[in-house]
């Protein structure tokens, strides 16, 4: 099978042949159709530690399952599937025509859902299904009706997914931007209302919006956003951050914060507790089921199709802000 592979840390990928994995107790092997390239792709091959031998990367895939192994009873050959955290801890992402995976990281697709869809739905969407729920609990549909959601960041992947996701749970959603075309982008994805903050002043226009501020916001420049979050948010919100804008040490308005009980929820996909990650796939399926999260230009979110071997100029384009979802298709 055909493997894109690198050895040591910052070095370039090479496209390899390597021998077929087989499933052992609990497992299977799909065949992917599609990885998907997330931010953390790349920065895990700068951070972590000299690998001993080869690794294949990516987290994210979509695919076919077409081997099952001893004691495999709730997925079988032919079932479509996405997968999740295929790199976490190991050695063998979805950059390669064929994974091996614990069946538990393999979730059905749904017929009338696209591999391009399977593969963007894991990190960006159980992110964003974790920070609109801070305090514990599921979305579904009314879950968040009354409630304020803000998403900076609105034409980001994780973005997109939570705009999409609190609007299928009732929310009003509010999204701040950069230009016309991310604005554009974050209104197809489903937001009530987007503020340019290059345009307008941004903690204004929310405080128009939200007069008694905001319940839940989805934060990927802490450091920078700041003051508009603590300017914006009611009382018993929460700030929940899933990125880092380059620096460690954000302030906050102690006395503030604690007059309102805001609360800040920091979101590692990797290291969520299972009962959360639970919940995030049992409500994503759901979402998906009910076509309330969907991608494409439509959707707010562009795709950008490579083929396997051009890995390292996908991981190039996620690197250098690329608009959307980078794909990398790996079935010929």
């Amino acid at each position: 099978m055909r493997a894109i592979v690198y050895s040591r840390n910052e070095s370039g990928f090479d496209l390899v042949e390597r021998g077929e994995p087989r499933p052992g107790a609990g497992e299977v092997r799909v065949a992917i159709k599609v990885s998907g390239v997330n931010p953390s792709d790349w920065k895990a091959r700068a951070r972590t530690p000299e690998p001993d031998g080869e690794i294949v990367p990516n987290q994210d895939g979509a695919g076919v399952i077409d081997a099952v192994g001893p004691g495999v009873v709730d997925r079988q050959v032919g079932q479509r599937v996405w997968v999740w955290e295929a790199a976490w801890q190991r050695p063998d992402g979805t950059a390669q025509e064929y994974v091996v995976l614990p069946v538990r990281q393999t979730v059905p697709l749904p017929d009338h859902a696209s591999f391009e869809l399977g593969a963007s739905v894991p990190i960006p969407v159980i992110t964003a299904h974790r920070c609109l729920t801070p305090r514990g609990g599921r979305i579904a549909p009314g879950s968040l009706a009354g409630r304020t959601v803000l998403v900076a960041g609105g034409a980001g992947a994780v973005g997109n997914a939570a705009i999409q996701l609190a609007t299928w749970a009732g929310a009003t959603v509010l999204t701040t931007v950069s230009s016309p075309e991310k604005a554009r982008l974050a209104t197809n994805a489903g937001a009530d209302r987007v503020v340019d903050y290059r345009e307008e002043n941004a903690a204004e226009a929310i405080a128009k919006l939200a007069p008694q501020g905001v319940d839940i916001i989805v934060e990927v420049a802490p450091v920078a956003n700041a003051d508009l979050d603590a300017a914006v948010l009611g009382p018993n919100g929460t700030v929940a951050v899933y990125a880092t804008d380059g620096d460690d040490k954000a302030p906050l308005p102690v006395f503030t914060f604690m007059s309102r009980n805001i609360g800040y929820q920091f979101v590692l996909v990797y290291t969520l507790d299972e009962a959360a990650k639970a919940n995030a796939i049992t409500d994503i399926q759901a979402a998906i089921e009910a076509r309330a999260y969907t991608v494409g230009e439509a959707a707010g979110l562009p795709l950008h199709h490579f083929p396997l071997e051009q890995t390292a100029q996908a991981h190039e384009a996620v690197k250098h802000g690329a608009i959307g979802k980078v794909l990398i298709d790996v079935a010929g």
